[in-house]
């Protein structure tokens, strides 16, 4: 991972997040509408960098177009077209990818390229063994709920939770997705800890590229829609050892069930496995 990242990223033959190689010509149609797309909601973010682009807000955009699913698991990352669509230099961009390999959110292959990570079965046993610490601890010793902390990250959770159930009602299960990791950030900002909020919005963007792994989406997301919105009740009317030992059941179902998608995947660890996204 400590490899130097300034070698050519543009060089090799795969997964790329814009003009890909090999594969059957209607896969590739198809792959590459999906690139396109991603790479046309990077020049929308053009904004976001303002007149310093610097290597850190680069990578804050990479971060949260992973978190919300818009470049997944072994996909190759291009030089060329994120750096146009951003507009920003080879070099800004290379740290930002620099940063992101630091975060294990991409991996860089020597004469390769950059390339979105395939997390394990390991990372999935890891990353929940981190957000039990965090966020049952965020429940159980957070502030005041009815404070002005506490109703920020309340508000925020029922935001996410409406969000989650019209997407649901409309089939955009990748949204539900997005809408349940948003829903856990704000959990997490009980806590009043900004150092807590940094490392939760790292381990999320992990976590959604352990969703990839569901080959139904629906399954898994919906059944935790309704689960967040009593966590929001609970956590709303101060019942915070009910709503951490509800978190902690819910934490365990969850893992239950990507474990078990993890096991139908065997040969997938790392990122030379295939691709798993839903």
């Amino acid at each position: 991972m400590d490899r130097d990242v300034s070698m050519d990223m543009d060089g090799s033959a795969g997964r790329d997040v814009h003009g890909g190689v090999g594969g059957g010509v209607g896969r590739d149609v198809g792959r590459d509408v999906g690139r396109d797309a991603a790479v046309a909601r990077l020049e929308q973010d053009r904004m976001r960098l303002g007149r310093t682009s610097t290597a850190e807000r680069v990578a804050d955009i990479l971060r949260d177009r992973i978190t919300e699913g818009i470049f997944g698991p072994g996909e190759r990352l291009s030089e060329e077209a994120i750096g146009t669509a951003l507009g920003v230099s080879r070099n800004t961009l290379r740290e930002a990818f620099r940063l992101l390999v630091h975060e294990r959110l991409l991996v860089h292959e020597l004469n390769r390229g950059v390339f979105v990570r395939v997390l394990s079965q390991t990372d999935l046993v890891d990353v929940y063994r981190v957000r039990r610490a965090i966020e049952c601890a965020a429940v159980r010793r957070g502030g005041d709920p009815g404070g002005d902390g506490g109703r920020a990250a309340v508000a925020a959770m029922r935001e996410a939770v409406d969000d989650a159930e019209r997407a649901a009602a409309q089939g955009r299960w990748s949204d539900v997705g997005t809408a349940n990791i948003r829903f856990h950030q704000a959990l997490v900002g009980l806590g009043g800890s900004r150092r807590l909020d940094e490392i939760m919005r790292q381990l999320l963007a992990e976590l959604r590229l352990v969703f990839h792994a569901m080959d139904n989406p629906r399954s898994f997301h919906e059944p935790f829609v309704a689960r967040n919105r009593h966590l929001a009740e609970l956590i709303e009317t101060g019942r915070a050892e009910q709503a951490a030992s509800a978190l902690e059941s819910y934490l365990d179902d969850a893992e239950a069930l990507l474990a078990t998608a993890y096991s139908a995947r065997r040969g997938t660890e790392g990122r030379g496995g295939a691709p798993v996204r839903p």
